[in-house]
């Protein structure tokens, strides 16, 4: 019999039949299948508790239906809301914790959406379109509705609680749609209206960095969004706003302009100190050395970073004393620090221009004392052309060997048929022009020119015996000894009427002259088969060795010029000369 039939039968002061005690204990159940009673927690057993709700046999809940009750550890005499499910035919009730919550939950889910209120819940797993949240039963969060912008780590939020709205829900179909981006636009209006009351341009404000783009940086001041544009990130040279900041970073900055009526606020970051141009003629005097970083390099020259906001550049034809400098990314990287002369300022247009040859002595001002003229030197060859080699002397200096520098007697067409690049050469200092920064240089300079001995070994009358190197219209060259050749005029050919030595002579014979005129200067030496003919050798060797020596009758030319116009006079002269 149960207590509250022995308290029953004592108060009522009549002494009651078991019959009727029993009829009462019948009707004595408090509780009634799908109702939500008060059970008390009277003790455990293994993975259960033993539940009292005042009905005439206790019940058992299995402990995992009490594992939301995460604030406190469950002990006996806990009282807990409990639904009753069924009696069992054995006796007793079948009692469920989760189910009593459940329903409390639905109950406050429809209080909750009704007074647009919000309810805590627990993002638990990612699902197919969003979250899944405890909220006393299974929510779904959609990821349009977590945040006010996309998050990128989704599962960093899973174990995270936070306060949500009820977009919607069905019972029946034990659905509940949430919003947390809800709450935070709310949020985000206040604070909206709060900023837009006091924000003013000129004023400083901390806020977190919520979007980076390539043209600058979305700033969130508290309620209003602002751009920081990529000009107003820093003095200096920025390719891309990431490289500085990232996405949460707090920073300070200025507002520059805040555009009312369309929510629009221009932000700046450099704006919060000096614009360094302001000063920079004081802290960079012309000529002035300093150290910079190359920051930049293009095919005109280099970019220095002297300080943040203030670049100069230095001109490739400022990098190098050389008057064919190599491209600047053969002299200078990116991130080098560099040491370099300022040479020029222009404030108003953000302007430097520097140099780094300047640093270094000009070859230019020592060449006549390190090369004097007349002086042998040695080097490469580092570029051949038609007219001339270049030859490497030092940095910064090429000397040049002209075609006509290259033999006293060859005749080279191009001087590549000698010469290859890359060839170590010798050479004599013709001439030095510092003004124009010329350096000439001569090869056959560094041998006696044949030419003068060529005046001493051939005067006038002398007999020579020769190879013919060629013959044309005009006369016939014959070869006296290497580099030196003599010309038989056509008219010095014979007696007779020669209208060409084409097809007389042939290339590689034999044929003996006289010598009837030398110039070492002209570089020509005239010879005469007719004269050699008609005079005989020992005579025509007499008569023209006393001409050369000046004791020549007036009929006795001394010159190749002279000797035709006599022909032309005795009427060997020429038509077709």
């Amino acid at each position: 019999m149960t207590e509250e039939l022995k308290q029953a039968n004592q108060d009522s002061g009549e002494e009651l039949s078991f019959a009727e005690l029993f009829e009462m204990e019948e009707n004595s159940t408090v509780v009634a299948v799908g109702d939500v009673a008060i059970g008390t927690i009277i003790g455990t057993e293994d993975d259960y508790f033993l539940v009292d709700v005042g009905d005439k046999a206790e019940s058992y809940i299995a402990k995992s239906e009490f594992r939301l009750e995460e604030d406190h550890e469950v002990v006996v005499g806990d009282t807990f809301e409990v639904f009753v499910e069924r009696r069992k035919d054995e006796g007793g009730l079948l009692l469920s914790r989760e189910k009593a919550i459940a329903i409390k939950v639905w109950e406050d889910i429809a209080k909750i959406q009704e007074d647009d209120g919000t309810i805590e819940g627990k993002i638990e797993s990612r699902v197919k379109g969003g979250m899944s949240v405890d909220i006393g039963v299974p929510a779904f969060l959609p990821y349009s509705q977590i945040d006010l912008r996309p998050v990128k780590d989704l599962d960093a939020l899973i174990g995270e609680t936070y306060e949500f709205k009820i977009l919607k829900f069905n019972k029946k179909r034990n659905n509940v749609v949430i919003s947390r981006r809800a709450i935070l636009e709310e949020e985000r209006n206040k604070l909206r209206e709060e900023m837009r009351s006091k924000l003013q341009e000129g004023q400083m404000i901390t806020g977190a960095i919520t979007n980076i783009t390539d043209y600058g940086l979305f700033i969130d001041m508290g309620g209003m969004d602002g751009l920081c544009h990529i000009t107003d990130l820093s003095w200096g040279r920025v390719s891309h706003p990431a490289k500085m900041y990232k996405v949460g970073q707090e920073v300070e900055v200025k507002v520059l302009k805040y555009d009312k009526d369309n929510d629009r606020v221009s932000l700046g970051i450099k704006q919060l100190r000096e614009d360094p141009w302001a000063t920079v003629v004081d802290r960079y005097p012309l000529s002035e050395k300093t150290v910079g970083k190359v920051v930049s390099i293009t095919d005109y020259g280099v970019f220095v970073e002297l300080e943040e906001g203030v670049e100069g550049l230095i001109h490739v034809s400022e990098m190098t004393w050389s008057k064919k400098p190599r491209h600047p990314s053969k002299m200078v990287s990116v991130g080098d620090e560099v040491e370099v002369m300022v040479l020029n300022i222009e404030p108003e247009t953000k302007r430097i221009s520097l140099g780094m040859k300047q640093l270094q002595p000009n070859p230019w001002d020592l060449v006549t004392e390190n090369y004097p003229v007349g002086s042998i030197i040695e080097g490469k060859i580092k570029n051949i052309t038609d007219f001339g080699v270049f030859i490497g002397i030092e940095e910064g200096i090429d000397g040049l060997i002209h075609v006509s520098d290259l033999s006293w007697t060859e005749r080279i067409k191009h001087p590549s048929e000698k010469y290859a690049k890359g060839e170590t050469i010798q050479a004599v200092v013709l001439k030095i022009d510092r003004e124009n920064e010329r350096f000439s240089l001569g090869v056959k300079q560094l041998v006696p020119d044949p030419w003068q001995a060529a005046y001493n070994n051939y005067p006038s009358g002398t007999v020579v015996e020769g190879e013919i190197t060629n013959v044309t219209d005009f006369g016939v060259f014959v070869k006296l000894e290497e580099g030196i050749e003599g010309l038989v005029h056509v008219s010095e050919l014979s007696k007779d009427k020669v209208k060409t030595p084409v097809g007389m002579y042939e290339v590689g014979n034999t044929l003996k002259a006289i010598v009837i005129n030398v110039s070492s200067k002209d570089r020509k030496i005239g010879l005469s088969v007719k004269t050699l003919e008609g005079d005989g050798e020992k005579e025509g060797g007499q008569s023209y060795s006393q001409a050369d020596s000046g004791g020549a009758s007036e009929s006795a030319p001394s010159t190749f010029g002279d000797l035709l116009k006599a022909a032309a006079e005795s009427g060997g002269g020429t038509d077709e000369e």
